[in-house]
């Protein structure tokens, strides 16, 4: 008699299986429609393909099309593997590498036999790939000895799968999965059960880069191949209509047209800001002191470069010294790093980040327990040497600055604090109009500090979101294991824009190691030394990315608070020019940011032109306007004008122009 396996079902029913059978036969045994719908399974909460059969009791949850996560990584998954197919094809000789899934799509690298492959290449390997799709070859897990896995790949001429796989743990399962009855591919899977359970009209091959093998530039260099898929046609579309309307919104692309600022290569990763880009950093730095004014802050500014031995003590000598601009002090005869560890202190580096220096703050003088919180924030600029390729306009430089701040507080502190930060960032984030989720990120494998301190840091973090209302399902509460900081868990606040993209902008973290490792300490009420704890935290997390997100996130049509120029005055004819020069005055007295446009052009090119650098109001001027003391005002994304007296559009664009808190208050 064979042996029965006891399998559960998320209703709580149990169903008796032999041995031998899968996920599939029991969708099967249910009904049709679920046997047609089912993708996949989770057995025991591992994600496995649908007929790889039972190897004991467990439970069983089947994967369909409205498991929209699991879904999509294994269509990703599997598009990636027909792509690798469809090459080997079209391309006798060329090896294969890695393909994995990605964010909204999937990658392979390749390592061609003649050339490189170029964009050309796309539509001939898009056509393979329905092809093979069409074919509906199923996708067969097997299991293969490391021997003779190596032996076969070998064989075949592939030289990088043969260097991976002798590599891998003796002893280790290694799986293939096969596509129909000859080709196959190392890996681990899960996989849909064909290719066939693929919509042929729901990827797309996007570009062709350059990538070295396992990442290192000693390596031959690969063709990487990059696609977007999906479960069905209308998410692609609607992925690549995102996409078209992000490229509208590039940042950079906009900075240029709006004159915000630039970027060149004699500066790689810093900003040159323009007097119209500067003046929005402005209105934002503004806008942030008084929100630290009202919240009990103490504005403090520190030094760009500090000694070695404090990065040391801190703990970032050693967890982020590459990441670090460092340089030599003015001692004689300094040849290398060896400095450092013979005790001389010859090497300093450029801050890239602001807390050790605010404890060097807090450590002057003796601190009290009444004295606290202690809230010290600063628009700290700081220096991180990221690697070229990573450099992405605003969205990541080496030389930024963070809205950043540290509370030095009691034990008893911890949550009242965090909870208000919480109401800041909310109040501030909606002030943007900008929507968000919140998610706590844990330790890390790599961290100081013990497992009590981590316990009670994250304990402290979760009870002040919980206190806050924000740890629902409506904020996208979520935990990230092992997401958090070598020294602290961390609060993350993750804005939505307008097109649908998260940004990961905001942070509070509460820390024990850094004021410990500092030998920070204020008296308590026992009359004996206590270590604060630290909480670090930012709203805009740097100015430069912020900024970058602003104008993505209204297409440079930024709030008139915050719009370089306002308003601009333009005239229809010569003779109203004088008109014009009064009404700019009039503007300018009342604080807003106007200039004229007297040139000898028609309207309809002014018009044009202004909205092109998305100032917000044009206040049209002729004869007629000058003799009636009246404008015409054309707003951005409107299509009528307003005419009014001269007094009355004044004093309107006045009170539009307040910032969202000034406004509140009345101001």
């Amino acid at each position: 008699m064979s042996q029965m396996f006891k399998i559960s079902l998320p209703d709580g029913s149990v169903r008796e299986v032999p041995r031998g059978q899968s996920p599939a036969d029991v969708a099967a045994a249910i009904g049709p429609g679920l046997a047609k719908a089912a993708l996949a399974a989770r057995v025991d909460g591992e994600l496995r393909d649908l007929n790889r059969p039972f190897e004991g009791d467990g439970s069983l949850a089947l994967v369909t099309a409205r498991d929209e996560a699991d879904a999509l990584e294994l269509a990703r998954h599997d598009f990636a593997h027909v792509l690798a197919e469809a090459v080997q094809a079209l391309f006798p000789g060329t090896q294969i590498t890695f393909g994995p899934s990605t964010e909204d799509g999937f990658y392979y690298d390749f390592a061609p036999a003649e050339r490189p492959f170029t964009d050309e290449d796309l539509p001939a390997i898009e056509a393979e790939m329905r092809r093979i799709i069409a074919a509906d070859k199923p996708l067969t897990r097997e299991v293969w000895s490391r021997a003779d896995l190596i032996a076969r790949w070998r064989e075949q001429g592939e030289s990088f799968k043969a260097e991976w796989a002798s590599e891998l743990p003796e002893g280790e399962e290694l799986t293939v999965y096969r596509s129909g009855s000859d080709w196959l591919d190392m890996c681990r899977g899960p996989h849909l059960a064909s290719t066939g359970k693929l919509d042929p009209n729901a990827f797309k091959l996007t570009r062709v880069s350059g990538a070295y093998w396992r990442g290192d530039q000693a390596n031959a260099m690969l063709s990487r191949v990059y696609g977007t898929g999906w479960l069905n046609k209308k998410q692609l579309d609607a992925h690549l209509m995102r996409l078209e309307e992000a490229a509208k919104r590039d940042h950079r692309k906009l900075g240029a047209e709006m004159d915000l600022f630039h970027l060149q290569a004699e500066a790689h990763g810093s900003v040159f800001w323009h007097p119209k880009g500067y003046k929005v950093w402005r209105e934002l730095e503004a806008y942030m002191r008084r929100a630290i004014d009202d919240a009990g802050y103490r504005e403090v500014k520190t030094p760009q470069i500090m000694d070695a031995r404090q990065w040391e003590q801190s703990g970032h000598w050693g967890k982020y010294r590459e990441n670090m601009f460092v340089i030599p002090d003015e001692v004689p005869n300094v040849e290398d790093e060896g400095a450092l560890v013979s005790g001389r202190g010859d090497w300093m580096a450029l801050k890239p980040m602001n807390c050790p220096a605010h404890i060097l703050i807090f450590k002057q003088g003796i601190k009290s327990y009444r004295d606290l919180p202690l809230r010290f924030y600063e628009n700290g600029c700081c220096h991180r040497n990221e690697p070229q390729g990573a450099l992405h306009g605003l969205m990541r430089v080496r030389q930024f600055t963070q809205d950043d701040a540290h509370i030095f507080c009691r034990e008893d502190q911890i949550v009242s604090e965090v909870q208000d930060f919480c109401a800041l960032a909310d109040r501030i984030y909606r002030d943007f109009g900008f929507t968000y989720s919140i998610k706590l990120a844990l330790r890390p494998d790599q961290r100081f500090g013990t497992d009590a301190d981590w316990d009670k840091a994250e304990d402290e973090l979760r009870d002040a979101v919980v206190r806050a209302g924000l740890a629902t399902e409506a904020y996208g509460w979520e935990e990230l294991p092992g997401e958090g900081a070598f020294y602290a868990p961390k609060l993350e606040w993750h804005l939505t824009d307008a097109i649908g993209r998260t940004w990961q902008v905001g942070t509070i973290q509460s820390d024990r190691v850094l004021p410990d490792r500092l030998d920070a300490h204020y008296i308590g009420e026992d009359g004996e030394k206590h270590r604060p704890v630290m909480l670090h935290r930012a709203i805009f997390g740097s100015y430069e990315r912020f900024i970058g997100i602003l104008i993505e996130h209204y297409a440079g049509k930024l709030p008139l608070w915050l719009a370089p120029v306002q308003a601009v005055v333009a005239t229809i004819v010569s003779d109203a020019d004088g008109y014009a020069s009064d009404v700019e005055a009039s503007l300018r007295s009342a604080g807003i940011r106007v200039e004229s446009d007297l040139r000898n052009e028609k309207i309809n090119y002014k018009v044009r032109e202004h909205s092109l650098q998305k100032v917000p109001h044009l206040l049209v001027v002729g004869k007629r306007e000058a003799e009636e003391r009246t404008v015409a005002i054309r707003t951005l994304g409107e299509e009528r004008q307003r005419f009014m007296p001269l007094d009355e559009a004044v004093a309107w664009l006045k009170g539009e122009a307040l910032a969202p808190d000034l406004r509140e208050r009345g101001a």
